[in-house]
């Protein structure tokens, strides 16, 4: 009998940490191969640490993380190999501003293989027509729209054809139809490449529609796991406090107090 195949992303009893101060604790989450899932949670409550971690800038303190069935590597070659086979799309975008929207998406090829010129324009032209831009191949960063930008970042993210994408909070700053552009986008892309995605955004009405799963994290915990049918029916304060918008609950608005001199 074939063994099941390992989910895309495995985390069991994992404590994070930031400066020697537990930010999430008890994670417990199986992100299946091939499917989209958002990581829900007012801000400040852990979802980029959550990102960190799976991206090996920070390891966990505790419990385990495994990607495709392997843990994050220590060492700093096995690091960057294992990072080859994840796509990041940051909210900063983080293009190059003196590099063209087609350098911009190259510079991954450039800096990880060794592809003939051809060959790496022809990829670059792919990445540009999967997100609709490849008339803008010659265009600079300063001349592009808030969405289109995004876009570029997509194409760059993906020039490695990486198994997993990893997005942060990619609808920020962005207006109704341009996050409605994006979010098509990644379930498109999702479907036809076989990636696999993980969202972390506080956009709930424009995630849950392209999501399988939804995972809130509040607290310093995962407080929900499940579709996003199961999210929209829960009756948890917790939950009930993030999704309708309620400025009383069971989330504080205030930062807890923290003793002088502890990390923040």
């Amino acid at each position: 009998m074939t063994a099941p195949a390992a989910p895309a992303v495995h985390l069991h009893a994992a404590r994070l940490e930031r400066g020697g101060r537990t930010i999430l604790s008890g994670l417990d989450l199986v992100v299946p191969k091939g499917s989209i899932t958002a990581i829900l949670g007012p801000s400040g409550s852990g979802k980029s640490t959550l990102l960190a971690a799976l991206t090996g800038e920070l390891p966990v303190a505790a419990g385990t993380l495994e990607i495709f069935g392997q843990p994050i590597p220590h060492g700093a070659r096995a690091l960057l190999e294992m990072r080859k086979g994840l796509g990041v799309l940051l909210q900063g975008n983080g293009l190059l501003t003196d590099l063209t929207v087609a350098e911009n998406v190259a510079l991954p090829l450039r800096t990880h293989t060794k592809l003939p010129e051809p060959v790496l324009q022809a990829l670059v032209r792919m990445k540009l027509h999967a997100v609709g831009l490849l008339a803008a191949a010659d265009a600079w960063p300063r001349e592009l729209s808030g969405g289109m930008a995004r876009r570029v970042a997509l194409a760059r993210a993906l020039a490695l054809d990486p198994p997993l994408m990893l997005y942060d909070e990619p609808l920020t700053g962005l207006d109704p139809i341009a996050s409605g552009v994006i979010m098509s986008l990644i379930q498109r892309l999702n479907r036809s490449l076989g990636l696999t995605s993980i969202i972390v955004s506080h956009h709930v009405h424009e995630t849950l529609p392209i999501c399988d799963q939804a995972v809130v994290i509040a607290s310093g915990r995962i407080v929900f796991a499940g579709t996003p049918a199961q999210l929209q029916s829960s009756d948890d304060p917790l939950v009930r406090q993030f999704l309708d918008g309620q400025p009383d609950g069971p989330i504080p608005f205030d930062a807890p107090t923290r003793a002088y001199g502890e990390a923040a």
